[in-house]
């Protein structure tokens, strides 16, 4: 369940999360350049910060437990800088599982090379039995 036709649950969270990061006086025109009006990224907001986003359930106005807007944007920044940290850690291991890919296919063909050069060796030595003159 969703709490806007048309959008899924995981896009309404990244949507408010994306809005959050935004400098001050930059929020209005990026909202604008996307067609959200700024009542649905209250409710939206509301949903993600103190609601049940999954369930759909927006939470009552005025409550205690809400979080306020200025910690709500030190949480978004912080989770930026978390983001970008996984990010990096996912470069990093993609260019490692590169490297480990190009190895084994090295070795790969390096075990082909000795498995061909066996096969054209003789299987047995001569013995001294087969020589003439023995």
């Amino acid at each position: 369940m969703t709490i806007s036709p048309g959008f899924t649950s995981a896009e309404i969270r990244e949507f408010v999360h994306e809005y959050q990061v935004q400098p001050h006086g930059a929020k209005g025109p990026w909202l604008a350049a996307r067609g959200v009006p700024y009542g649905r990224l209250r409710r939206w907001r509301g949903t993600v910060f103190e609601g049940d986003l999954d369930r759909g359930l927006i939470p009552r106005e005025g409550s205690p437990m809400t979080v306020p807007p200025g910690k709500r944007t030190a949480l978004e920044k912080q989770r930026a800088v978390e983001r970008a940290a996984h990010e990096a850690e996912l470069v990093r291991l993609s260019a490692r599982v590169r490297e480990l890919e190009e190895t084994n296919s090295a070795l790969g063909k390096a075990i082909g090379l000795l498995h061909a050069m066996s096969e054209e060796e003789p299987a047995e030595p001569p013995t001294k039995t087969d020589q003439p003159g023995s």
